[in-house]
């Protein structure tokens, strides 16, 4: 696990550690430490410690500008036995909200299990968005996007269908958002 990097490619125009508005505003990285483990498996240290003992992510983008953020996620996403959304939701996405953002893209792909609890996080993200906000959840594994089924997430984060397999890494964060957009659009005004 510890040779999983998240997305690089974009760090040209973006780096959450130099973004006064992010959370992770200030934060040091060491290319030779590894500070983090899940379940005694050491990570990449690139990812970012949001409070859970499982679940790491990494902004990889975000613009004030146009009110959406891309954060790519790592590990175990576990609400049953650590709260993991409470995290999330606190540490992260709250702050981000009070920085304009109201569109969030949640990239799944290293997301290994997920364990669901109480919805009452997800519900209270989704109605702190605007008006015309939303929550993407993209390339969540096979089993992991029927636990989102099973415990009624898709009230609050749209997955599943196109947003199951889209070839995101081939596109600049303009155009990644631009598509989310239009499809989430579609979706919700057939």
């Amino acid at each position: 696990m510890h040779f999983i990097e998240p997305h690089y490619a974009w760090r040209h125009l973006y780096i959450a550690s130099e973004d006064d508005r992010s959370p992770f505003f200030g934060r040091e990285y060491s290319e030779f430490e590894f500070t983090h483990a899940i379940y005694d498996y050491c990570i990449h240290p690139q990812w970012d410690d949001i409070g859970s003992s499982t679940l790491f992510i990494k902004i990889i983008y975000a613009s004030y500008h146009q009110g959406f953020c891309i954060m790519e996620m790592m590990g175990e996403w576990n609400d049953l036995l650590h709260n993991d959304i409470m995290y999330l939701k606190r540490n992260i996405a709250e702050p981000l909200i009070e920085n304009g953002i109201h569109k969030f893209i949640l990239v799944g792909e290293n997301i290994l299990n997920f364990h669901a609890a109480e919805d009452d996080y997800y519900q209270e993200w989704s109605e702190e968005l605007e008006e015309d906000g939303w929550i993407i959840g993209i390339n969540f594994r096979d089993h992991v996007v029927r636990e989102f089924a099973q415990a009624n997430l898709d009230h609050y984060i749209a997955f599943g269908g196109r947003f199951d397999s889209f070839p995101w890494r081939s596109l600049d964060p303009g155009q990644f958002f631009e598509k989310m957009d239009e499809m989430i659009t579609r979706r919700l005004n057939p």
